[in-house]
């Protein structure tokens, strides 16, 4: 058991609090029971299981039959120490060490039902991981991100994915450019969110692979997504309601694609 707060395996868990040290480490922390079982149960690349077992749950041993079955290492540490690990106000006494995977366009394996969500400088940490949960709940699994969208192991975002996070395909740090030319030369029909769009309701969602692309909260989609030759779609509104929360106007926008398309 680990008692010590000087320890250096304590250190480093704490050290990725920090962005720079996950990016360095290519690794991330997650927390909690329900999470860190929906690892083990997603196989995610769980390095190391850190669990205070002071007042042992009853989740603890169906856990740890999956654990020794997976051969994932853990480790009991007192309750002072956890709290200093944790990243949250009211630790639930267990974490896991998680190794970020790094895909590429090579692993985006495109066919007629492919739908690639492009996620453009989305700002806020619980929207981000919203949009994802939601995305994997309508079927798409490949994800891209822009340069200016929070960070993707932003411990907030991490907590709303509800372990979405780990059956997505997720390209971070992409340029539009990348993106546009990607999709020109795999051939999917890109539709962008946006209040100047055609009603959803009344637009015709191709067959065939397709990128949708979600803008800023504030700004909507950047200048380069507004210059391609892409089209504009749009959720209709009543009583001069002006915009919804971008986590919830994407959920119907897939929904809408899945109503269509009838993936589900």
């Amino acid at each position: 058991m680990i008692e010590s707060l000087q320890n250096e395996q304590v250190k480093y868990v704490v050290s990725l609090q920090r962005r720079k040290a996950r990016q360095e480490a290519q690794l991330y922390v997650i927390e909690g029971w329900r999470f860190v079982e929906e690892g083990v149960r997603r196989n995610a690349p769980i390095k190391k299981v850190f669990v205070c077992l002071e007042r042992e749950p009853i989740e603890w041993q169906p856990l740890l039959t999956r654990l020794q079955e997976q051969g994932i290492p853990y480790e009991e540490v007192d309750a002072r120490v956890f709290r200093k690990m944790s990243q949250t106000e009211e630790p639930q006494g267990i974490l896991a060490v998680v190794r970020q995977i790094n895909y590429s366009w090579s692993d985006l394996h495109i066919h007629p039902k492919t739908v690639l969500l492009i996620l453009d400088g989305i700002q806020d940490p619980g929207n981000l991981g919203t949009i994802l949960r939601t995305a994997l709940a309508a079927g798409v699994r490949y994800v891209c991100l822009t340069p200016g969208t929070v960070d993707l192991y932003n411990p907030k975002v991490l907590r709303s994915t509800m372990g979405a996070v780990f059956s997505l395909v997720l390209l971070p740090n992409q340029t539009p450019e990348d993106i546009l030319d990607f999709c020109r030369r795999q051939g999917l029909n890109v539709f962008m969110g946006d209040v100047q769009g055609d009603s959803i309701y009344q637009t015709k969602l191709s067959h065939g692979p397709l990128a949708f692309v979600v803008g800023n909260e504030g700004k909507g989609p950047s200048q380069l997504f507004r210059a391609a030759d892409i089209q504009r779609v749009t959720i209709p509104m009543t009583h001069e309601v002006e915009s919804l929360n971008v986590a919830m106007a994407t959920g119907i926008l897939l929904y809408e694609l899945v109503r269509q398309r009838g993936f589900l």
